[in-house]
């Protein structure tokens, strides 16, 4: 059968890429930021921690009393337009305290969380990484260190260093470190061996581009959750440490201090002296935990798309 010209059409140059997909390309922390957004839960646990860092940092132009402002006569009062969230017992202002309380409690929290993050990850980086000998002597201090009591530490700590933030902080950081070092270490020792990794150590890769092209944008996901655990953490043992009386000293204000004093007077009626420090305590706690559940999912990169 003969074919001719006829049976052929010119194509059109316009209808060339007609069928295309075209979309803008991403870049990692932009795909991850537009997955992060799409999860209302996370957006708003992230306003929330926000609005508690403006607030602890403004807070106290918001009213006229100062967080040490003593009133005897004005002592243990209930929330009123005077005072919104009612006095203590030496008539100091609860709203002023909470808000100085937030910027030491925060402050706390993210200076230990902070810390263990470059220490747990470097020395579990390395641990997992080269492995062998290395891996078995720096595990085993680890175990050394998770073995001595946490409370003789602070102790200890306390009675060289004296109180107050610099103790407290290097005190909640001198074994804090350690689950973020086991988690990192356990996530490269599982990565160092995928397919990936292989291919860019056969093509000449060098160490510092695999951790930073491949190991660590895929642990990153579980880094953050633990991060976001390690500041709620801090701050509860803040709480821990003033309730021994060996937190923040007197005129600093932090939700550990104020809910400690508050658990006396529970029982008198003062309900708002526990309730306030309480409840900021735990919707921090709450905020942090479910935006890490967010970042872990945004920055997944299975779950990329």
């Amino acid at each position: 059968m003969a074919v001719s010209n006829d049976l052929f059409v010119p194509m059109n140059k316009e209808n060339m890429h007609a069928d295309t997909i075209v979309r803008p390309r991403l870049s990692y922390w932009q795909g991850a930021w537009l997955r992060l957004r799409q999860n209302k839960l996370a957006i708003a646990a992230l306003v929330i921690i926000v609005l508690m860092a403006l607030l602890a940092i403004f807070g106290s132009v918001l009213t006229p009393y100062s967080y040490s402002e003593q009133s005897l006569l004005q002592k243990n009062q209930p929330p009123s337009a005077e005072h919104w969230f009612g006095t203590d017992d030496l008539g100091r202002d609860m709203f002023a305290r909470i808000w100085y309380g937030a910027k030491i409690s925060l402050f706390i929290g993210l200076m230990a969380a902070l810390i263990d993050l470059c220490i747990g990850v470097i020395y579990g980086g390395i641990s997992g990484y080269f492995g062998g000998k290395v891996d078995n002597v720096m595990m085993r201090i680890v175990d050394i260190l998770y073995g001595i009591p946490y409370l003789l530490m602070v102790i200890l700590l306390m009675v060289v260093m004296g109180s107050g933030l610099t103790t407290i902080i290097v005190a909640l950081s001198a074994t804090g470190w350690i689950g973020m070092a086991r988690t990192v270490r356990a996530q490269v020792l599982q990565l160092k061996t995928s397919e990936y990794v292989l291919a860019a150590r056969t093509m000449g890769a060098k160490v510092p581009y695999i951790i930073r092209k491949h190991l660590l944008p895929n642990t990153l996901g579980i880094i953050i959750v633990q991060v976001t655990f390690s500041v709620p953490s801090a701050i509860f043992a803040e709480a821990f440490l003033s309730f021994l009386g060996l937190g923040v000293q007197p005129p600093l204000a932090s939700w550990g201090v104020m809910a400690n004093d508050g658990i006396p007077v529970i029982l008198s009626g003062h309900w708002w002296r526990l309730f306030y420090p309480a409840f900021f305590i735990s919707i921090t706690m709450l905020a942090f935990n479910i935006l890490g559940d967010g970042l872990r999912d945004a920055f997944d990169p299975r779950q990329r798309r």
